[in-house]
């Protein structure tokens, strides 16, 4: 197995890391003390690319594998982790639309999409329905050449603030479960779309959280992502990128505070030298380089797997989602234990990495949702072969 970045990769990598630098990394503050939402700076990372990053090439998208988008995901949430975790989910959201949309759908959206002059949403979660997804009860009722939609969501990332809200509802029976799932591409303006309050977070500032009520909203049937009952499948598909992308964006926060750590302890004196002459402090950060390095290549190969289309993607993603986000939010805590005080002021960039970090063991399914699968494909006969 290869380890190292191919020349495309590195580019894609530099490329990231420069805008990061320089377009993300100077605003952060501001957008998170202000509750910006930055939608000028997320087109600019669209005319990058980094919009539409495995979006089909065909509606104009990059057509990355996600290994690719890993890559670059961890360069941009060095920069502002709020700003990239946005990102990731418009990319889960875009891609989703592009690969089932009709010719309609691509024609009236993708190409906007995948430019990030236009904005999407990943609407699942309902105020009853977090963890198991196949219970939502958001409705859409056939009508003619039309749907009538009704119901609620909740947390959704950008609401209010994008342009495209990638809908899972009902279509089936109340009991119908998982089959009964139908998704859409719905335009965020459509009547009878009622947007909450921006919710007051620990982080993730940088992007609006809202909940939605839909009162009849009506939507063509040519907005329907599928057919009929395809819904759940086609959010797993796209829950599988969304974790291994959300991995990335916590690989990038850690690697972000390990630098900034990395730099203080050699500055910071106490007892007549650098702090970083102490070993205990030096063990501290050879843990964390270890423990960085490690969640990196898990993302990376479960990036792989999804790429390769693995029967154990699902397995792995999970894998990755749960190890990476945990040792990400682990580093950014100890990297704010390493700067003292100082950490804890939102003057040092440290507390907000550490804010914004920290929703990633929630969504996209909590952490213990990932362990819920890791197990069953454990205890499944012989599904031990295939971790090895």
């Amino acid at each position: 197995m290869d380890f190292e970045l191919s020349e495309e990769q590195r580019a894609f990598r530099d490329a990231a890391r420069a805008f990061a630098r320089g377009e993300l990394a100077p605003h952060a503050a501001a957008w998170d003390e202000g509750k910006i939402f930055p939608r000028d700076t997320i087109a600019a990372a669209g005319a990058l690319g980094f919009c539409g990053m495995y979006c089909p090439e065909a509606v104009g998208g990059m057509g990355m594998t996600r290994l690719d988008a890993t890559i670059i995901l961890e360069e941009l949430a060095a920069g502002c982790t709020s700003t990239a975790a946005f990102i990731s989910i418009h990319n889960m959201a875009a891609w989703m639309a592009c690969t089932w949309g009709s010719e309609q759908v691509r024609e009236e959206f993708c190409q906007q999409l995948v430019t990030g002059e236009k904005l999407a949403s990943y609407c699942l979660t309902e105020p009853n329905a977090g963890s198991d997804a196949a219970s939502i009860t958001t409705r859409a009722v056939r009508d003619g050449d039309d749907y009538r939609i009704s119901g609620g969501k909740t947390f959704i990332s950008g609401a209010g603030s994008t342009d495209v809200l990638v809908l899972m509802t009902r279509t089936g029976a109340p009991d119908s479960g998982a089959g009964g799932i139908t998704a859409f591409a719905v335009p965020a303006d459509a009547p009878g779309i009622d947007y909450g309050k921006n919710e007051t977070k620990l982080g993730w500032n940088s992007q609006p959280t809202r909940a939605i009520a839909f009162d009849a909203v009506r939507v063509p049937a040519a907005y329907r992502l599928g057919n009929e009952g395809e819904g759940f499948k086609i959010a797993m598909k796209g829950l599988d990128g969304g974790r291994i992308n959300i991995a990335a964006c916590s690989v990038g926060a850690a690697q972000a505070t390990l630098d900034l750590a990395q730099v203080y302890v050699q500055e910071r004196r106490q007892f007549g030298k650098p702090i970083a002459a102490f070993q205990a402090l030096q063990f501290k950060l050879a843990d964390m380089a270890t423990e960085l390095v490690a969640a990196r290549q898990m993302v990376r190969l479960a990036a792989s797997k999804l790429d390769r289309d693995d029967p154990d993607r699902t397995t792995y993603c999970a894998m990755a989602k749960r190890f990476a986000t945990d040792i990400g939010f682990h580093i950014c805590n100890e990297a704010l234990q390493l700067h003292g005080g100082y950490g804890y002021l939102r003057e040092y960039p440290i507390e907000r990495f550490f804010r914004d970090a920290r929703v990633h063991q929630i969504l996209e399914g909590t952490n213990e949702i990932m362990r819920v699968i890791i197990a069953r494909r454990i205890l499944e006969a012989g599904a031990t072969e295939t971790i090895r």
